[in-house]
């Protein structure tokens, strides 16, 4: 096989009304972008540069350059997602891949191409900087939330969506990296991870139960503010600093007299989890 790089670009440079462009790497170069990236490393011997240039996925172009009109390569511009997926995990399997077939994306009929400009030398979902305006082409609902006060630094370029979700797909849900939501977060927050003496049983469970971790109007992300987020499990008994009341008294009838004078973070500072005893003379503040 030929290697048909830059045979191809002759016409595909953008000179031959007939032939489809592909980008090049530069307003005076007859070289592909595509070059310019991985895909361009010729002593890797994966790539399609160190196997046949083009036809390494458009397939063999021998008929097509001896007569350009009478037969033509394979064209994945009007490929199906699924033919044009068949072309890429015949190199891209395993590893941050394995779990493609059935992802969620992959289920969705969500072509490689969709995402990744392959043709380019800079590969928008590929760079953490550049990449959530590709996730946000769908996730729109994800934009939004990270829009507000309380949120992951996702905009200011600190993080990207792929330091929490692998958009090959996972072997945990929502596309995490990591087997469970928890795992996820402790990368991160290892101070939350425990064990502790006294653990709060939603940190354990899943942190989502109180947070939305793309952001909210509440500090630290919390889904809503204390104590009514905290009187979504601790509802069913008084408390102190509870304002009692009388059954059948009209005067303290309101549905909102049970939330008078509860801070819970007042007291239950290390709302995480802690090692000291509760009401203890050396636990401080009732300090979990």
């Amino acid at each position: 096989m030929i290697d048909s790089g830059q045979l191809c670009m002759n016409c595909h440079n953008g000179s031959n009304p007939d032939a489809p462009r592909v980008p090049t790497a530069g307003p005076d170069s007859n070289e592909p972008a595509i070059w310019l990236s991985k895909h361009g490393v010729k002593a890797d011997g994966r790539t399609p540069a160190a196997n046949g240039g083009c036809q390494a996925c458009h397939g063999d172009a021998s008929e097509h350059l001896k007569n350009p009109k009478a037969s033509h390569p394979k064209s994945l511009k009007h490929a199906s997602a699924d033919e044009k997926n068949e072309v890429c995990t015949g190199c891209h399997k395993g590893g941050k891949h394995m779990f493609w077939a059935g992802s969620a994306h992959e289920s969705r009929g969500v072509a490689c191409a969709s995402c990744h400009t392959v043709h380019e030398a800079h590969d928008k979902a590929r760079d953490k900087e550049t990449q959530t305006e590709v996730c946000f082409t769908c996730h729109k609902d994800k934009r939004s939330e990270l829009h507000r006060p309380s949120h992951h630094p996702v905009l200011e370029g600190e993080m990207g969506c792929s330091d929490c979700h692998n958009p090959h797909g996972s072997a945990g849900t929502k596309n995490l990296i990591k087997d469970s939501v928890n795992e996820t977060c402790y990368q991160c927050h290892a101070e939350k991870r425990g064990p502790f003496v006294h653990n709060h049983q939603p940190v354990t469970e899943d942190c989502t139960i109180c947070h939305n971790p793309h952001g909210t109007i509440v500090a630290n992300m919390l889904k809503y503010r204390p104590p009514y987020l905290c009187q979504e499990c601790h509802s069913h008994t008084s408390h102190p600093g509870q304002l009692p009341t009388l059954p059948g008294s009209r005067s303290t009838s309101s549905s909102l007299m049970g939330t008078v004078g509860r801070g819970c973070l007042n007291c239950h500072t290390n709302i995480h989890g802690g090692n000291s005893t509760q009401n203890s003379a050396t636990a401080g503040r009732f300090r979990r």
